[in-house]
């Protein structure tokens, strides 16, 4: 991680703030923070609370010009599509809490989990991997029959992810179950509007190839959990729904 970049992130929020970086990615960083973008920084005496800040970097190959509307019209898509889809009943995904589009920077609610070391993260691959001394116990097919599920209401709303992997799923511990986990579908910044069955295929096709290259001993049967309880949102929609549903998993093949 360049130094610049996290210089240029505390410089924006000011020195008052304190970030602690989580991930870097090809389009964006993310840190966390105790401190709300609005509210005053007492308002969280305990420092429990955590916020996501996704930051999008100034790209030094791309005119200026070019990048700073890139920036902006990215960073404002992705915020429109998440207020958009937190919205949808039973989809869990993080809830937008500031936008700043000149700056590239989006403010989220923090999700947390009780995995050991990643730093208070889950996504579906640790959580996987976790459980790979017994990767087919209850807990891990439930788990997965959600994900599907997850999948299945983004996609009869007629979304798509575009970036549809395993470490873009965040497995949140249920407050009221220790061995309880529910799946929250992140970062948005490629997804979308579609009622394309290719946009949907591809989806499946590259969250099945990202558990076949992480966890392939066990690929078989996690990609059939999920496909399970994808195919359950659309059943419940009656003959509209297994009509859609055929189309799709007759495409998501093909692909």
């Amino acid at each position: 991680m360049s130094q610049e970049i996290i210089d240029i992130v505390q410089n924006y929020l000011t020195p008052n703030i304190p970030i602690t970086l989580v991930s870097q990615g090809a389009e964006a960083v993310v840190f966390t923070t105790h401190v709300h973008p609005y509210l005053p920084q007492d308002s969280n005496k305990t420092g429990e609370t955590k916020y996501i800040i996704k930051y999008r970097p100034h790209k030094k190959y791309r005119h200026p010009v070019i990048d700073q509307q890139l920036t902006k019209k990215r960073t404002l898509g992705e915020s429109r599509l998440l207020a958009k889809l937190y919205q949808i009943d039973g989809l869990k995904v993080p809830k937008l809490i500031a936008c700043d589009q000149y700056n590239g920077c989006i403010w989220l609610e923090f999700l947390g989990s009780q995995l050991p070391d990643n730093n208070g993260f889950s996504n579906l691959k640790h959580f996987l991997w976790w459980n790979k001394a017994d990767p087919y116990n209850n807990v891990v097919k439930e788990s997965l029959l959600k994900v599907g599920q997850q999948i299945g209401i983004l996609h009869w709303n007629d979304y798509v992810h575009g970036d549809l992997t395993s470490s873009n799923i965040v497995m949140v511990q249920d407050k009221l179950g220790v061995n309880v986990w529910n799946p929250h579908l992140i970062d948005f910044g490629l997804g979308g509007v579609s009622n394309m069955v290719e946009d949907k295929g591809v989806d499946l096709y590259v969250l099945e190839r990202a558990i076949i290259s992480t966890h392939s001993a066990f690929s078989d049967q996690y990609v059939e959990w999920i496909m399970q309880g994808f195919s359950q949102v659309y059943e419940q929609h009656g003959a509209t729904g297994e009509k859609k549903l055929k189309e799709l998993l007759k495409r998501f093949h093909e692909v």
